[in-house]
């Protein structure tokens, strides 16, 4: 079962539209930086640092996917709920929940790889190191036996 990290936005006013809402594409920016938090509050560097783990580059974004429940305005906090739903070989599925409180906001997907430069300098995908699923995983709560959100 994956952690699950929790990245709290204060809603800025440039943040939003002419009509006041959240802009989409910040929904994305929002939940890259997501991302990156997961990893980091796994206890992995930071993507500028991650060339100190054995041979890896970072991990490109391959496909998202965003669907919207709500809209969103500036002086508002939302939190972005972060998990890795599957582990693929050499990608991963990340899932976000955006979330005001107790309302769904939106609902992302993104399709991750781990990556290395290889000797010609092109960057390629490899497996997911062992090390990095298990300090991004977590055993379930034997009394609780819930998932987090």
């Amino acid at each position: 079962m994956s952690k699950t990290a929790i990245l709290p936005i204060d809603v800025q006013f440039g943040d939003c539209d002419p009509a006041g809402i959240v802009f989409f594409p910040n929904y994305s920016r929002w939940m890259d930086a997501a991302s990156h938090h997961f990893f980091v509050s796994c206890g992995l560097p930071p993507w500028r640092a991650i060339e100190s783990l054995p041979g890896c580059v970072g991990a490109p974004l391959l496909e998202i996917h965003t669907r919207f429940h709500t809209s969103v305005t500036y002086g508002e906090r939302i939190e972005i709920h972060t998990r890795v739903e599957e582990w693929r070989g050499k990608v991963f599925i990340q899932q976000h929940r955006v979330t005001r409180g107790d309302t769904l906001i939106c609902e992302g997907r993104e399709t991750r790889a781990l990556c290395l430069r290889g000797s010609d300098g092109r960057i390629k995908a490899v497996p997911v190191p062992d090390f990095v699923i298990a300090a991004c995983t977590q055993r379930a709560d034997a009394s609780t036996d819930k998932e987090l959100p």
